[in-house]
């Protein structure tokens, strides 16, 4: 059965609310130690609401971390998960220890940069990444070569590629060369390396991608690698 919207396995519950680890928690739950809404649930992998439903472990009240949400300006130096098992640097090793339990709201490629929001609210993460939602997600492009007219019209009508359709909600065409183009580029979707598997199929590579705008959210003057805490008022999604 598919996991309901803004709902994750009670083991990944507490651990998204910065309260316990995965481990500890299946410990409890498996214990019978750990209540939700007043019942004892025996199942590490049932469904839960971390932000609306209540937790007990041992009938005291499981203690709810402060709603935090950031926006990193990443570099290209880092990658986008919380450990990497080549040893190549994190975006956490950009953060305080406390913003540990963050978690990305989709991913940039290492050689990717720009916004991305790291929050502790589920609910915000599953909005942000939903495509029936059609969050836009705006990116500054240079490609090698000329990008023509023509193929913007055929990028904006779409191509498949590996089986899937890439078809971005819009493409501004700022200035063009027969060295590069540059180019402004709008997706709804989060498909794995989209725009560079768009651009590749029109024989053209991608040499700078920056993620500029995440809905109203603009990355505006932040510094590659600094972070600012935003506000409730300032994310797409209450």
């Amino acid at each position: 059965m598919a996991a309901e919207f803004g709902k994750v396995p009670l083991e990944r519950a507490l651990s998204k609310l910065g309260a316990a680890s995965r481990s500890h928690t299946r410990e409890w739950v498996l214990a019978g130690r750990l209540r939700v809404n007043g019942k004892t649930v025996r199942d590490p992998m049932f469904q839960v609401s971390p932000e609306k439903d209540k937790f007990t472990v041992d009938g005291k009240p499981v203690r709810r971390e402060e709603w935090l949400t950031i926006m990193l300006n990443k570099p290209g130096s880092v990658v986008t998960t919380a450990s990497d098992e080549k040893g190549r640097r994190t975006v956490f090793d950009l953060l305080p220890p406390e913003f540990k339990t963050l978690h990305p709201v989709g991913r940039l490629d290492m050689a990717s940069t720009g916004l991305l929001i790291l929050t502790n609210d589920t609910r915000l993460s599953a909005y942000l990444t939903d495509p029936a939602n059609s969050v836009p997600r705006t990116y500054i492009v240079t490609v090698t070569g000329n990008f023509t007219e023509e193929e913007l019209a055929k990028a904006l009508a779409g191509v498949m590629d590996e089986g899937e359709l890439l078809k971005p909600a819009g493409i501004t065409l700022r200035k063009a060369s027969n060295r590069e183009s540059h180019l402004t580029v709008k997706l709804t979707e989060g498909k794995n390396r989209e725009i560079r598997r768009l651009f590749k199929a029109f024989g053209h590579e991608v040499t700078r991608l920056k993620r500029v705008a995440l809905g109203p959210l603009q990355l505006g003057n932040l510094e590659p690698g600094q972070f600012r805490r935003l506000t409730r008022e300032e994310v797409p999604f209450k």
